[in-house]
C-alpha cells in the first residue's frame, strides 16, 4: 500500500516537473517564436504545397506575419500566466488577453478581406462591457477573501447605514433621536451649560 502511494506521488511529481519544464522552455524560446516572421517571403503572395496566402491589407506576407506574431506571442504568454497564476486576482489577466485577441482578429480580418472598418479604432468601447464584468468579478473575489482573512462580517456593513452626505451615521442619528424622544430627557439651562464649558 505504501509503495503504491509513493509511486503515485512520484508519477505526479514527474508530470508536474515535465509540465513545468515545457512551460519554462516555451517562455524562454518566446523571442525566437516571435522572430519566425523572418522565414516568410517578402512579397504579396506566399505559395506552398498546402495553400496560397495573399496579403491584401499589408501587401507583404512578412509584414502580416510580423503583425500576427506580435499579437500571438504576448497572447500565448498571457495564457500561460493565466493558467499558472495562483494569486486571487488572476481573473484580471483576462483583460489583456481579450485585448490581444480582439486585435489579432481585427488584424486577420483586415488582411483577408481588405476592409478597414473602424473596429480597431474604438476597441475600448467594444471591450468595455467585458472589462467591467471582469473587474466586478475580481472585486467580488477580493471582498470574499478579505471577509475570510480579517473576519469582517459583510452583513455588518449594511447595518451601519453610512450616509454619504453626513458625517454622522444613520445608526448614531437614530440613537440620538430615541434619546431625545425619551420622557426623561434633560436639557441643561443656559447657566448650567455655560458653567460646564
Amino acid at each position: 500500500m505504501t509503495n503504491s502511494k509513493n509511486k503515485l506521488s512520484t508519477d505526479q511529481q514527474s508530470k508536474f516537473l515535465l509540465l513545468g519544464s515545457i512551460i519554462a522552455l516555451t517562455i524562454a524560446f518566446s523571442p525566437y517564436i516571435f522572430y519566425l516572421y523572418e522565414i516568410f517571403p517578402n512579397g504579396k503572395v506566399w505559395e506552398n504545397s498546402f495553400f496560397t496566402y495573399e496579403s491584401l491589407y499589408y501587401e507583404n506576407v512578412m509584414t502580416a506575419a510580423w503583425t500576427y506574431l506580435g499579437k500571438i506571442v504576448p497572447l500565448f504568454l498571457l495564457f500561460i500566466w493565466f493558467f499558472t497564476c495562483k494569486h486571487w486576482w488572476y481573473h484580471a489577466i483576462l483583460i489583456p488577453i481579450a485585448m490581444y485577441s480582439y486585435q489579432l482578429v481585427i488584424s486577420i480580418y483586415q488582411d483577408v478581406y481588405l476592409r478597414v472598418d473602424p473596429l480597431d479604432t474604438n476597441q475600448l468601447i467594444y471591450l468595455a462591457p467585458f472589462f467591467i464584468l471582469i473587474l466586478s468579478i475580481v472585486y467580488l473575489i477580493r471582498i470574499k477573501i478579505f471577509d475570510r482573512v480579517y473576519g469582517i462580517d459583510l452583513s455588518e456593513i449594511d447595518e451601519t447605514d453610512v450616509s454619504v452626505f453626513s458625517s454622522v451615521s444613520e445608526t448614531d442619528r437614530r440613537q440620538l433621536k430615541s434619546f431625545q424622544n425619551e420622557k426623561e430627557y434633560w436639557e441643561p439651562t443656559e447657566e448650567d451649560y455655560y458653567s460646564r464649558l
